[in-house]
C-alpha cells in the first residue's frame, strides 16, 4: 500500500488554540510595555523612597519575564507544531509555560510579603508627592496591558441551556489558553499591586500613616499568592492529563455504550487549546467497525484525536 493512500486514516496533530496567533501578538506587546514600566517604577522608587513602588516595579520585572515564557511558548509551539517528535502535537507547551508563570507568580508574592513585614518593623522615610504620580503611570500600563490581554475567544453558541449535549459541546470548543489567562493573570496582579500601592500612599500622605506603605503590600501579596496557587491547580492538572470535562466524559459514555457495547478502558485529556484527546476500548457481542464508534462521537465539539479499539466479547 503506498503511503499516499493512508492519508484518509491519518491524524492530524496540530492541537493549537483558535486564536494562537492573536494571543502571541497581544502577549509580546504587553512584555514591550511592562519592561519600560518597569524600569520607571523601579527608579522612582529608589530616589523617592517608597517600598510599594520598588516592589511594584521589581514586580512587573519578574511579569516581564513570565510573560516572556508566555511569548516563547507561543513562538516555539507554532514552529514545531508539525515536527514528529512531539508525538501529540505541541499544544501543551501553553501549559507548561502557565505552569512556570504559576512559580514566577507565587515566588513574587512571597518576595513582596517578605519585604512589606520587614519595612513594617524598620520604617523608612517615603516622598509621596513624587511616587504616587508614578504609581498612577503604572495602574494606566497596566490597563492598557489588560485591555491587550481581554479574552478573544468567540462567544457561545445560542440555544438550550438543559440540553446536556450543547452544553458539553460549548465547554470542548470554548476551552481556555491556559498561558494566555497566566498572562492576564500577571497584568491583573500588577494591577492590584498599583491600585493598592496608589491607596497606601495616598492614606500614608493624608493621615501621615507611613505603615500603610507595607500594609498594602502585604494584602496585595496574599491576594497574588492565592491567584498563583489556583493557575498551578489549572496548568499542573493539564499538564498531569486529569479529566477536562466530567460532563463531556458522561455523553461520550453514554453514546458509545448503547447495544450491549461497552467501555473496558477510556481516557479523555487535553492536548491543546480547545482540543481534547480519546481512547476507549469497546467490547461487545456484535463488535461493529471502530468507524461506527466514532461516527456516534462525530457532532462533540473538541475531540480532535479519537482512538477506538473493538473487541468481541468470548461470552
Amino acid at each position: 500500500m503506498h503511503s499516499h493512500s493512508l492519508a484518509p486514516w491519518t491524524h492530524n496533530h496540530t492541537f493549537l488554540g483558535a486564536h494562537h496567533g492573536d494571543h502571541e501578538r497581544r502577549t509580546w506587546s504587553v512584555v514591550a510595555l511592562t519592561a519600560a514600566m518597569m524600569v520607571v517604577e523601579i527608579v522612582g522608587g529608589l530616589m523617592f523612597g517608597s517600598l510599594a513602588l520598588v516592589a511594584d516595579g521589581w514586580h512587573m520585572g519578574t511579569h516581564v519575564a513570565a510573560l516572556a515564557i508566555a511569548g516563547l511558548a507561543y513562538l516555539f509551539a507554532r514552529r514545531h507544531a508539525h515536527d514528529t517528535r512531539f508525538s501529540l502535537g505541541t499544544g501543551k507547551f501553553g501549559e507548561l509555560a502557565a505552569f512556570a508563570s504559576a512559580i514566577v507568580l507565587g515566588m513574587i508574592a512571597l518576595g513582596v510579603g517578605y519585604e512589606a513585614v520587614l519595612r513594617l518593623l524598620h520604617p523608612v522615610t517615603i516622598h509621596f508627592r513624587e511616587v504616587i504620580p508614578i504609581a498612577l503611570v503604572g495602574l494606566c500600563v497596566n490597563l492598557v496591558s489588560a485591555w491587550l490581554l481581554r479574552g478573544s475567544h468567540d462567544p457561545g453558541h445560542g440555544g438550550n441551556d438543559h440540553d446536556h449535549d450543547h452544553a458539553a459541546n460549548s465547554r470542548a470548543a470554548h476551552a481556555h489558553d491556559s498561558n494566555f489567562q497566566a498572562a492576564y493573570v500577571h497584568v491583573l496582579a500588577d494591577a492590584l499591586t498599583s491600585i493598592l500601592t496608589i491607596g497606601g500612599l495616598s492614606l500614608g500622605w493624608m493621615f501621615g500613616w507611613t505603615f500603610m506603605d507595607p500594609v498594602v503590600g502585604l494584602v496585595g501579596a496574599i491576594v497574588i499568592l492565592s491567584w498563583s496557587v489556583s493557575l498551578v491547580r489549572t496548568a499542573g492538572g493539564v499538564l498531569l492529563d486529569t479529566v477536562p470535562d466530567p460532563m463531556l466524559a458522561l455523553r461520550i459514555r453514554e453514546r458509545i455504550e448503547t447495544g450491549g457495547d461497552r467501555l473496558a478502558d477510556f481516557h479523555l485529556w487535553r492536548v491543546g487549546p480547545g482540543h481534547t484527546a480519546v481512547i476507549a476500548s469497546v467490547v461487545s457481542d456484535a463488535p461493529q467497525a471502530p468507524s461506527v464508534y466514532k461516527w456516534r462521537l462525530e457532532d462533540l465539539a473538541g475531540l480532535s484525536h479519537v482512538t477506538i479499539e473493538v473487541n468481541a466479547c468470548p461470552h
